[in-house]
């Protein structure tokens, strides 16, 4: 058995790592001087270099005849992947740092998972103190790992994983209640409450910056496609909110009715079809042949809105702020009619819909009644950035959604939630805190929550059904029209329209004003000009 000398061991290994800290200081230098001198200073660096790191040629004696610069530029390029190596320079010094791809093929190995990413997503990302972040579960490591680099690891199925960015709008169960306690914890009687409340509005309306609204254009709308249905017409319309800028929808009406009717906004959410989907339809066509004027319309930069907008423009903070401008210049027109009461004004919309119904009851003091749905939660506060890119969340010491809809109170609000989406807890927890907050009026009953824990995240006729019989209720309308001869409701025997036959600006857009404004930036610039106009008139 050979014998090992442990002391020529020790020296070899030192002798290497001088080497290479000495190699490797050289080499990123000559690389830096390289990229801005000329072949003449080059020549004048070279021989300096070899003065300077002379101990380095010494270690590769054989080649000191031909250490000039080219040759150090080529042995960079044979020795740095020894050099860049990982598993060999893993230390403090450069806090155990590893590629994040090496790291997710790692865990994927060790723990038996698959992780899906996209690579632009993973790319140029490193991981610092990459295998000290690891535990004895998969889970807890991918957070360890992930969480620096503001990325998560969403569970799909049983040992896949797939990558995304942090979602700072998503909080966990306990968090989400634990910080709608805390709110809450700042009040304890209604005097309190309605401190607090106007503090909110006028916090909510300087952040999304609608506290000096800009004024109204004053043009009449462009209207579009007038037809008559069975118990109900529709007409598409163009309401203009800034000079240039218009929002779309059609205005359901009974094909009957006598005096004046109730008006309903009817905001969309983030479904596929926007408001020409089946269920839309179905819902306008309901209303209005219950006796409502019901107007559901774009949401910024979706549907006909596309044609002044691209659709990445919808994921920016001034989108929720034309939303709900949006919203407030519909009303504007709708109450203005002759057939509209005044006093009976009512808002339902779903999921992103949903938020804008919550945020639109906070601000506008004429909406009386109010139907979030599915979406009102304590641990979510709306996925895209027309729903929290502006800070809203962080009014008087931070809020959140389910204080927001108490805003409501003690107006009639119906809350729906389902067991498929983040309202899945409401009960528990979130209507309990509604329901004492209404209480505080003397009003409990005025505040309901449909729980659908069968139910996943859509506007199906499990959630329009109720919708219509708490419309009856306190708008005073007629379930009759929609009922069939059992009693029974039933929306679906209406006419179902292709998406063009909504349109206000043709096929192709061809009838949009020439004078439209188009492109983000101008949208923005435009914007800026009118909030100024509306500061120095005020």
């Amino acid at each position: 058995m050979k014998k090992v000398n442990n002391r020529n061991n020790f020296y070899v290994a030192s002798f290497i790592a001088t080497i290479r800290h000495s190699l490797r200081r050289t080499l990123v230098r000559l690389v830096r001087y390289s990229a801005y001198i000329s072949r003449k200073d080059a020549k004048i660096l070279e021989h300096k270099v070899q003065s300077d790191h002379s101990n380095i040629h010494c270690a590769f004696a054989p080649l000191s005849r031909i250490c000039g610069m080219k040759f150090f530029v080529l042995l960079c390029v044979f020795v740095s992947p020894w050099f860049n190596s990982t598993q060999a320079q893993l230390n403090t010094e450069n806090n155990y740092r590893k590629p994040l791809k090496e790291v997710l093929n790692d865990i994927q190995k060790r723990y038996g998972v698959q992780i899906k990413y996209d690579e632009k997503m993973i790319a140029d990302k490193w991981v610092n103190y990459a295998e000290w972040r690891y535990r004895t579960d998969v889970e807890t490591t991918l957070d360890n790992v992930l969480s620096p680099l503001d990325m998560i690891a969403k569970k799909e199925n049983d040992k896949v994983y797939k990558l995304g960015n942090y979602e700072y709008y998503r909080w966990n169960v306990a968090d989400g209640w634990a910080e709608l306690d805390r709110i809450a914890s700042q009040y304890k009687n209604v005097e309190e409450w309605e401190k607090r409340k106007a503090d909110l509005k006028a916090c909510f309306l300087e952040t999304a910056q609608l506290n000096h609204l800009p004024a109204s254009p004053g043009t009449r709308p462009i209207r579009a496609n007038f037809r008559k249905m069975n118990g109900y017409t529709i007409e598409n319309l163009a309401i203009e909110i800034l000079p240039g800028v218009w929002v779309n929808g059609s205005l359901y009406k009974p094909e009957k009715y006598k005096g004046q009717m109730p008006v309903v906004l009817h905001p969309q959410g983030h479904w596929d079809k926007h408001r020409y989907r089946p269920d839309c339809q179905y819902t306008s066509a309901a209303i209005a042949k219950m006796g409502a004027m019901i107007f559901n319309y774009d949401m910024f930069a979706w549907g006909e809105s596309m044609l002044q907008f691209k659709y990445e423009d919808h994921r920016r903070s001034l989108a929720m702020t034309m939303q709900l401008l949006a919203g407030t210049r519909i009303l504007d027109y709708l109450l203005s009619q002759k057939d509209a009461d005044t006093s009976r004004v009512a808002i339902v919309g779903g999921s992103g819909g949903g938020t804008q119904t919550v945020y639109m009851t906070a601000i506008d003091d004429r909406i009386k009644i109010s139907a979030p749905i599915v979406m009102i939660s304590s641990y979510f506060y709306g996925g895209c950035p027309c729903e929290s890119g502006a800070n809203v969340h962080g009014c008087v010491g931070r809020t959140d959604h389910v204080e927001l809809a108490a805003m409501a109170a003690p107006q009639p609000q119906l809350v729906i939630s389902d067991g498929g989406d983040w309202t899945d807890r409401m009960p528990e927890h979130d209507f309990l805190y509604l329901k004492k907050m209404y209480s505080w009026y003397g009003k409990p009953d005025n505040v309901i929550n449909v729980h659908l824990p069968n139910d996943k995240h859509d506007f199906g006729f499990s959630k329009r059904k109720p919708v219509y019989e708490f419309f009856a209720k306190h708008l005073f309308l007629n379930l009759k029209p929609i009922q069939a001869a059992d009693g029974t409701i039933v929306d679906t025997t209406i006419t179902l329209e292709p998406e063009n036959a909504f349109y206000v600006f043709g096929d192709k857009g061809e009838k949009l004003p020439a004078r439209a404004v188009k492109g983000f930036e101008n949208l923005e610039k435009l914007f800026a000009d009118e909030i100024k106009k509306a500061k120095n008139k005020k």
